[in-house]
């Protein structure tokens, strides 16, 4: 016995110094600014990667990112447009009150970002890749090229200094040319159930995945950047797919398969590893997040709000209601007046086509890069599915309902059910009343959007 007391007291005194020295590690951990790494992609959709449920797609480090961080299953983009999506996401303000609601427009003059708010806060900001923003004193980030020595030439300047690093990616965005040209077989492959089965689809859809690998390439040159320059504790990292592929009922339409969006979010020591979050969260939402996880206080005047307790586990719930807005006028072949407006919630999508009554029609249709919507229309002359798809893309109702727990990629339309009348009005009247707040005219807006291109 006199012994094992002369043995337990250093033991006790060794063990005390570890308890110690972890919880002053955990300390210094939440009281350091973190790095924050974001990559975006370009034009992928939502649901197009392993951990998301498409067992088809190559994409092993998008996997291996969620199972060291946080998968969000109910992320949401207001407007699936390149630029829009990112300057809502780079400023916490939907896309018709900061001014960038057509593509290839710019934020009102005077439009502050994520630069000037993590910038206040000590905070350097880098972006590589596409930009797609503007003007650029809204934007001021330093360009950073994409190159391996670039990268970490900014990742590691001045490690007493945080960062924000935008990486981002062109991938998949068409002409889907990048990837394993072999990794996927069109005989093989299965088409989504949305989509209208033919050989050109096919094709399609092995070129698009090849890009979503190659994007996943880019997603693990970011992690390995952080880890072979000892940052990754300390670092946020994010990834996000931005809006729907350019397939029909993706890009350009307030349907799911456009506004929702894949989102992990990796912290070591802050957010659990492997967890899965259903609380639903908008791309505004990202600059208020950014913001408290530096440390700073929260900023009037963004639609957004942090969701930084639901990445603590301090939450579980966020919004009870997303929103979406679309301008046609401005894209390519796009129809002169299309404006398209929606909210959801956790179970029901409502639709408004404020010019129903014109038909629905951009490049998709008019350049058929991808060379499958020609394909789609031929076999509607004979296939009663091919017709639906073709028609309902072209040509809505002024309403659409959709249970998008049971019709998840919203293909029964339930508007024109009597039963459904009540909840149709009370959307209907949230809808309006965030358009009201948005100074958002519907029609009237649509029509001055040219006034907002550059």
């Amino acid at each position: 016995m006199a012994g094992l007391r002369r043995f337990s007291k250093p033991l006790a005194v060794a063990t005390l110094a570890l308890s110690v020295a972890i919880h002053a590690k955990a300390a210094r951990t939440e009281t350091r600014k973190p790095n924050i790494l974001l990559i975006i992609a370009d034009d992928q959709a939502w649901h197009d990667s392993g951990c998301y449920g498409n067992e088809q797609v190559q994409t092993p480090n998008i996997d291996r990112l969620a199972t060291q961080g946080m998968r969000f299953a109910r992320s949401f983009t207001a407007t699936a447009m390149c630029s829009p999506t990112r300057q809502q996401l780079y400023t916490g303000i939907f896309p018709v009150r900061n001014g960038a609601y057509p593509n290839h427009s710019r934020v009102k003059p005077g439009t502050r970002g994520i630069v000037h708010h993590l910038g206040a806060l000590g905070y350097r900001c880098g972006l590589s890749g596409k930009w797609h923003i503007g003007p650029r004193e809204s934007f001021p980030f330093e360009s950073v090229k994409g190159d391996r020595k670039s990268l970490g030439e900014f990742v590691t300047r001045d490690k007493k200094q945080p960062f924000l690093l935008v990486y981002a990616s062109h991938n998949p965005h068409c002409a889907w040319t990048a990837g394993p040209r072999d990794a996927y077989d069109p005989q093989t492959i299965r088409v989504p159930p949305y989509l209208v089965d033919t050989p050109e689809t096919r094709r399609a859809l092995c070129r698009y995945y090849a890009e979503v690998t190659a994007l996943d390439a880019e997603v693990g040159r970011c992690m390995k950047l952080l880890e072979e320059n000892d940052l990754a504790d300390n670092t946020m990292f994010v990834y996000t797919s931005e809006q729907g592929a350019q397939f029909p009922f993706h890009k350009w339409t307030c349907y799911d398969l456009g506004l929702r969006t894949a989102l992990i979010v990796r912290w070591p020591g802050r957010v659990a590893p492997g967890s899965v979050s259903n609380a639903m969260v908008q791309y505004v939402d990202f600059v208020p997040t950014c913001i408290e996880a530096a440390g700073g206080r929260p900023v009037e005047g963004l639609d957004g709000r942090s969701f930084l307790p639901v990445l603590l586990g301090r939450a579980d719930r966020h919004h009870d209601a997303v929103f979406g807005v679309h301008t046609t006028r401005g894209i390519i072949a796009g129809t002169p007046c299309y404006p398209i407006r929606s909210i959801r919630t956790e179970t029901h999508k409502l639709i408004l086509n404020l010019n129903h009554k014109e038909a629905f029609h951009n490049v998709l249709i008019a350049g058929d890069r991808e060379r499958y919507w020609g394909s789609w229309v031929e076999k509607a002359k004979t296939d009663e599915f091919a017709a639906e798809r073709v028609n309902k893309y072209q040509h809505r109702p002024a309403e659409e309902l959709y249970d998008v727990v049971k019709d998840p990629y919203e293909m029964n339309n339930l508007a024109g059910d009597p039963r459904y009348r009540p909840l149709i009005d009370e959307l209907r009247k949230r809808l309006d009343a965030w358009m009201r707040q948005q100074g958002d005219r519907g029609i009237e807006t649509e029509k001055k959007s040219r006034k907002r291109k550059p």
